[in-house]
């Protein structure tokens, strides 16, 4: 463990060991921070009243601000949390909040993410494994990222949101509708335009796989017809994989949800 002297540790913080605090951080109350984690600079974490909990061999940029309390009105210092798993990087001036007890009381960040300079994850959040999330790019209260989603530079997601698994959001996009797993969105407000079949094929699924989300997304964004007729439709034309049976559930949650489908 390596702590410099310029820094600020509370009593009340658990830290493990390898881990390596930079100058002028900052660590507020109830904080844990796992093994082999790195705070760089200027880092702001935890506060009086949650709990932030970092998992092993994450990497915290100077000028991040990472478990602060939740901007909400409603929020009156109750203890909540923020859980961010292992090996994650979190760049530059980006802000993650913890959550509120409407909603849930947890922000939750999984493992091997990515989260650029600048950017704000804000309270309820759930953000998968894997995910990428580019510079300036803003989450309000809420939203969910399953796995492996990507997410270029400068958008905005509406509360409440769900974007499915390896799904890609085109930079400079507003996201205010759930978006499929494995499309890809863009526009203002953005609108699930093509499969992702690159990204589905670099994570390993097979040309069977990928060939039947191809053909359930054309379904779904260009054909005519009924949302449960597209599902019928799907049922009926595409092969049976896990792929797509996810894909249908994760339409049918979607229409019965508060976004619905970015279409």
């Amino acid at each position: 463990m390596s702590i410099h002297p310029s820094s600020v540790i509370s009593k009340d913080a658990e830290i493990g060991a390898g881990v390596v605090i930079g100058p002028f951080c900052v660590v507020k109350g109830k904080a844990k921070i796992g093994e082999g984690t790195i705070l760089e600079s200027h880092v702001s974490l935890g506060n009086e009243f949650g709990v932030v909990e970092l998992g092993k061999n994450n990497i915290i940029a100077s000028g991040a601000a990472v478990g602060g309390p939740p901007q909400d009105l409603s929020y009156k210092g109750e203890p909540t949390q923020l859980i961010i798993g292992d090996g994650n990087t979190i760049r530059e001036f980006a802000t993650l909040n913890c959550g509120t007890v409407k909603g849930g009381g947890i922000t939750r960040v999984g493992n091997g993410g990515l989260i650029m300079s600048y950017a704000h994850v804000a309270h309820d959040c759930q953000i998968g494994d894997h995910c990428v999330i580019a510079n300036s790019t803003q989450l309000a209260g809420h939203v969910i990222f399953e796995d492996h989603v990507k997410v270029s530079g400068m958008c905005a997601f509406n509360q409440f949101v769900r974007v499915g698994k390896h799904a890609f959001i085109a930079g400079d996009s507003a996201v205010n509708k759930d978006i499929l797993p494995f499309t890809i969105a863009q526009g203002k407000y953005a609108v699930m335009r093509a499969p992702n079949s690159i990204g589905m094929e670099r994570s390993g699924y097979t040309k069977e796989e990928v060939d039947a989300v191809k053909v359930a997304v054309r379904i779904i964004t260009k054909g005519a017809g009924t949302i449960e007729e597209g599902i019928a439709r799907i049922q009926n034309e595409c092969a049976e994989t896990p792929a797509i049976e996810y894909f249908i559930q994760f339409i049918r949650a979607s229409v019965a949800g508060p976004r619905g489908l970015a279409i």
